[in-house]
């Protein structure tokens, strides 16, 4: 630790002890989940042979199948499409996107502006060939102040609403994310008045951060990545969407044909990865948040305004740190490189990123590329400069990058 300045090693010591109640509360959460997914392995005796190789259309693949079953039941919902054919959230969203609506529907982001890709997807930052807006799907969005207020949030569906969209994280926004509560109290005032209205949460980065998922308390639908919190850090790719059985038809038929569905869809590297990463993903997720936790402290500490506060509650692993300048964004991403186990010789610049207005820098020294769930941060050059830092494999190691990423922007001034 004589690496780094005798101040911040002095700080974070002080920043570990004052936190030590609030990590013990996190531990709390992920032994409830743990026991959860365990109950779930055992209750659908996960055995060898559901992590073998399967080829070709993938017709009976038990582990295949297995693994929904175990994620719906983990989730909560009915039924669920886990696979690594989904290239990333964004595919998951726009599968369940483009598989529940239909020309003349409306979809309702009822937490204000979604993250940069799904508004490519949706075509409200710029129409772009094969976005909804192409199929004759029509998009309104509300302030997310309004989803504090469900009454308020009702008012807002027409009779053309489909779908709502509620985005749990606050992605690039300074916001807080959405508890499962505050869904909750959404689902049920939103389905009173329109009860045919396909409620859709944008999961990624939520899950496992609390003891509960938002299919358990009315969303119809709930989608993610499997290279954020519930891979555990150890799923090389694919997504999920769970949820109630007619709509995950509906999403299967979208990403295969239909007619098929989810009858096929081969793995020929297995599924022990992502049993495994799933049966990880609590403690996964709880070495994240501590690393946000953390990170929410040090920084505020050193001046910096941070969102959210260390003195919340978190519901997702994302923190938000506003440097001020591009230089210093810049270099808090270039000290995190540099203590990163994959590519720590790089140097972030900023560049353009697909699906995004600004450019973007990023420090992701990842075993599995982009992989939310490790540590990495990234931030768009535009004010206030803030750089969104997420993940955390191992709490250690995020100690270490976070006391760089000081380091190098005391380096600047």
């Amino acid at each position: 630790m004589n690496r780094f300045p005798k101040p911040l090693i002095a700080l974070k010591d002080k920043i570990l002890h004052e936190l030590r109640p609030r990590f013990d509360a996190i531990d709390a959460i992920s032994l409830q989940n743990t026991a959860r997914i365990l109950d779930s392995f055992r209750t659908h005796k996960v055995s060898d042979f559901d992590f073998r190789q399967t080829t070709g259309y993938g017709y009976g693949d038990l582990g295949r199948d297995k693994l929904a079953a175990v994620w719906a039941d983990v989730f909560g919902s009915e039924s669920a499409l886990v696979r690594s054919q989904f290239v990333s959230g964004t595919h998951a969203l726009a599968t369940a996107l483009f598989g529940v609506l239909r020309p003349g529907d409306e979809l309702l982001s009822i937490t204000g502006p979604p993250y940069d890709t799904l508004r490519t997807v949706i075509g409200s930052s710029g129409r772009v060939p094969g976005c909804l807006l192409d199929f004759d799907i029509s998009y309104r969005e509300t302030p997310f102040e309004q989803a504090l207020n469900p009454n308020t949030a009702a008012a807002a569906l027409s009779d053309k609403t489909r779908m709502v969209l509620v985005q749990r994280s606050c992605g690039y926004s300074k916001r807080h994310s959405l508890s499962v509560s505050e869904i909750n109290n959404l689902c049920k005032t939103i389905k009173a008045g329109k009860p045919d209205c396909v409620i859709m949460v944008d999961n990624c980065y939520g899950e496992f951060t609390e003891t509960a998922e938002p299919t358990m308390f009315g969303a119809d639908l709930a989608v993610g990545s499997l290279i954020k919190n519930p891979g555990g850090g150890l799923a090389p790719t694919g997504g999920y969407i769970a949820g109630r059985t007619a709509l995950i038809e509906l999403c299967a038929a979208r990403l295969t044909a239909p007619g098929i569905g989810a009858e096929v869809g081969s793995s020929p590297e297995g599924y022990r990865l992502y049993y495994q990463g799933l049966f990880m993903a609590p403690h996964t997720t709880a070495q994240a948040m501590k690393s946000a936790l953390f990170a929410a402290a040090f920084f505020s500490d050193l001046g910096y305004s941070v969102y959210p506060s260390y003195k919340l509650d978190r519901q997702d692993i994302i923190q938000s740190i506003e440097l001020g300048s591009p230089e210093k964004l810049t270099a808090f991403c270039r000290g995190l490189q540099k203590f990163s186990p994959v590519d720590s010789h790089l140097k972030p610049v900023p560049a353009p990123m697909p699906g995004y207005s600004d450019p973007v820098v990023m420090a992701c020294g990842s075993f599995v590329q982009g992989a939310s769930i490790e540590l990495s941060a990234d931030g768009p050059l535009r004010e206030p400069f803030a750089v969104y830092l997420q993940g955390g494999l191992i709490f250690e190691h995020a100690l270490l990058a976070l006391l760089s990423s000081a380091a190098e922007m005391g380096e600047i001034g």
